[in-house]
């Protein structure tokens, strides 16, 4: 049985084989998560700026995907963090945001570490 504990993270980190430069701008431009992560997205590089990704575009709004996520911080190149929700089959867990941290490790070799951490879970069937 899934763990009740409220502290859960999620943490996962990753070496791509390409510059920061190139595993930022996948991350925090239009093109760059197109190429990777959804169809759509809707994204400016500010503080609370959208960071919304939408997987389903072509459905009605608020069946989309991440809509309403929002950058809460960021450093170019080196950190990103957005609020994140569920998908809308889970609708009283989708009611809350969670929070994403994206660091950016630049490597040698034209390499980058990406380290992601998902944190702000809350309790409950819906979200085990």
């Amino acid at each position: 049985m899934p763990s009740q504990d409220s502290h859960r993270v999620i943490r996962e980190e990753a070496v791509v084989g390409a510059c920061v430069e190139e595993v930022w701008n996948a991350w925090v431009t239009e093109e760059g998560v197109k190429s990777f992560l959804a169809p759509a997205c809707s994204i400016d590089v500010r503080v609370d700026g959208p960071y919304e990704i939408l997987f389903d575009p072509g459905t009605e709004p608020g069946q989309r995907g991440a809509e309403g996520v929002r950058i809460l911080a960021f450093e170019p190149k080196k950190m990103l963090s957005f609020t994140w929700n569920a998908p809308p089959e889970l609708p009283e867990v989708r009611k809350q945001r969670t929070h994403v941290v994206i660091r950016f490790e630049e490597l040698p070799g034209d390499r980058t570490k990406l380290t992601l951490t998902h944190d702000g879970w809350g309790e409950g069937k819906e979200w085990d």
